[in-house]
């Protein structure tokens, strides 16, 4: 995949039996139907000679989606200035905070949340460590 200018995202087996494979793809721009077609022309071939699968199988590709989960300390770089969901570690419980991504570091992010009722919006500092999870938001 990367000879194509795309990186592999996610890789999974499921379906009944096992039998379909999920492929999900990444790059700078957005994943387009055309590059899930060109990744499954050159993939499925592949595949079919590796034998990984014994007998038919279904090969879906797709990108990550529009709230695609953010894993990495590179994917936030990448990621800063949008919107973002991000559930981490707050004393002894977790919290939420959505909004925009405004810094990221070695020490860790910032996002701005819009102020509730009138107020003015908050920044809020997560260190790496509290970081339990996030993703991509999408505002509605």
């Amino acid at each position: 995949l990367k000879h194509m200018g795309y990186e592999l995202y996610s890789l999974d087996q499921s379906g009944q039996s096992g039998r379909t494979l999920r492929i999900s793809i990444d790059h700078n721009e957005p994943i387009t139907i055309q590059d899930c077609e060109r990744v499954s022309r050159v993939a499925g071939p592949l595949l079919d000679h590796a034998n990984l699968i014994q007998g038919p199988y279904d090969l879906e590709v797709s990108s990550p989606g529009a709230e695609r989960p953010l894993r990495t300390h590179h994917e936030y770089e990448r990621f800063n200035g949008k919107r973002v969901n991000v559930r981490y570690r707050s004393g002894e419980s977790e919290s939420v905070v959505e909004g925009q991504l405004v810094a990221v570091d070695g020490a860790g992010i910032a996002v701005q949340s819009p102020g509730a009722r009138g107020r003015a919006p908050v920044i809020i500092h997560i260190a790496w460590e509290d970081v339990v999870a996030g993703r991509l938001a999408v505002a509605i």
